[in-house]
């Protein structure tokens, strides 16, 4: 398999994340796991009132929102118009205010504006090797001086522990969402195959991930103009070889 066979169009990120993906999402994501992850992003990028962040790929909003809510003044980026609309809908429920674009991380509008800017919940490494590393230099081109870019991932070492493929389901109601997963150790990707059966039809759909390991990141990392690099384990605590994340913090 080569690069260009798994980069993704922006079509088919929005045909994955549509609302198909926001039918299920609360009971993947429940709103006491998103408080929590939110906790742990403030306290890793040591945000305060008024500090202005990024998230790239920001879906329907629940992080940005929660960051919103404790005081960040937030941007948020997405591909998925449908998405968006959700992470609008809930930040005027919320009484927040908070500035969603519809665009493409690997070319975004932003110099030197921000103090802090992420990637959670596996959203780096949808592209080929140039084009991820374009994130990361349009990410940090994004920053100021002294900012901090974060960068939340499956633990590559982990997915070789596990059985593959592997299989998760999800009900709402009489509606299933089926994942089949997949690790590609020749091209450390991890592939995602998913079965949507709602409303009298089917629909399939894929993602694939670049996996990347530490050194390749502190790598890439330098490359786009940071400084220094530190790892971390889930939701920032202290990394683990084989536990399930890597959580990266870069600094400009």
């Amino acid at each position: 398999m080569n690069d260009a066979t798994v980069q993704h169009s922006l079509s088919e990120l929005e045909t994955y994340f549509s609302e198909d993906y926001l039918h299920f999402a609360d009971l993947v994501n429940p709103p006491e796991k998103s408080d929590r992850e939110a906790g742990a992003i403030w306290k890793l990028l040591s945000l305060g009132h008024g500090s202005p962040v990024l998230e790239l790929g920001c879906g329907y909003g629940r992080i940005t929102n929660r960051l919103a809510e404790k005081g960040a003044r937030v941007t948020g980026l997405d591909t998925s118009p449908i998405l968006l609309k959700k992470a609008e809908a809930d930040a005027a429920e919320r009484t927040l205010d908070v500035e969603y674009v519809l665009g493409d991380m690997r070319s975004l509008p932003w110099r030197d504006r921000f103090d802090a800017a992420f990637l959670w919940y596996s959203t780096f490494g949808y592209f080929g090797e140039a084009d991820n590393e374009r994130v990361l230099h349009e990410a940090a081109a994004s920053l100021r001086k002294g900012g901090r870019l974060l960068i939340d991932q499956i633990n590559r070492f982990f997915l070789l522990s596990q059985q593959s493929p592997s299989y998760h389901i999800v009900q709402r109601d009489d509606d299933l969402r089926i994942d089949t997963y997949n690790k590609d150790p020749l091209t450390d990707r991890f592939n995602t195959e998913r079965i949507v059966v709602r409303g009298g039809s089917v629909r399939r759909m894929r993602l694939s991930i670049r996996q990347y390991g530490y050194s390749e990141c502190v790598r890439m990392l330098q490359n786009a103009g940071f400084d220094s690099v530190e790892a971390y384990g889930q939701e920032g605590a202290e990394f683990a070889p084989y536990g399930p994340r890597l959580v990266i913090i870069a600094y400009k």
